[in-house]
């Protein structure tokens, strides 16, 4: 099963990604995680990313493009896997095409989590609020003007995914604003329907 989960910061797509891993036993793909393994690894693409990431500057979409076909070559995406913040862009969502096609393979879904931007914002609020009360550091991202920032450049960039998919009959949207129990039933009942 290969699957992309889309939607904006905060709209839950790690904790679902996570429990998709625990029921179905494939990985969860992240482009940043992926990013410092092929560094840690010395690859040949994690040399360049390296270098890239060095003279601080973003890495090329050839670069990410390049470690994420490196990282679905391996043994335990042979049943599948989740991309989690990638495709970002057309681009991206183009690149995912044509790498899988050359490998003999298609995307089974794409998982739309569809959430309400304002109560979003409210929820990091509220989840900077108790960490602080907790005592422990806030995350850069759970700053409300940090966040509203990622969540332009999310409808910038990546929304225009939903269109493409969509136009591709692969879209499935779920209502994110839903309990985490209740999101997880609406993706397995996707699941099942695929």
């Amino acid at each position: 099963m290969r699957l992309i989960l889309l939607g904006p910061p905060g709209a839950g797509k790690g904790t679902q990604a996570q429990r998709l891993v625990e029921k179905y036993g494939i990985p969860q793909l992240s482009t940043g995680d992926m990013l410092r393994a092929a560094v840690n690894a010395g690859t040949d693409v994690g040399k360049r990313a390296k270098a890239v990431m060095d003279a601080g500057e973003l890495v090329s979409d050839a670069i990410v493009n390049a470690i994420v076909a490196e990282r679905i070559d391996q043994p335990d995406c042979a049943n599948g896997f989740i991309l989690d913040g990638y495709p970002r862009t057309l681009a991206q969502a183009d690149a995912v095409e044509a790498m899988l096609d050359e490998k003999g393979l298609k995307l089974d879904a794409v998982i739309e989590l569809a959430v309400d931007d304002k109560a979003l914002i409210g929820r990091i609020a509220k989840r900077a609020e108790e960490t602080k009360s907790a005592g422990q550091p806030v995350r850069k991202d759970d700053n409300p003007v940090v966040f509203e920032e990622r969540l332009r450049e999310y409808y910038k960039k990546t929304a225009p995914l939903i269109g493409y998919y969509y136009a591709k009959g692969r879209l499935h949207t779920v209502d994110g604003m839903v309990s985490i129990e209740d999101v997880t039933t609406k993706i397995e009942k996707v699941l099942r329907s695929i």
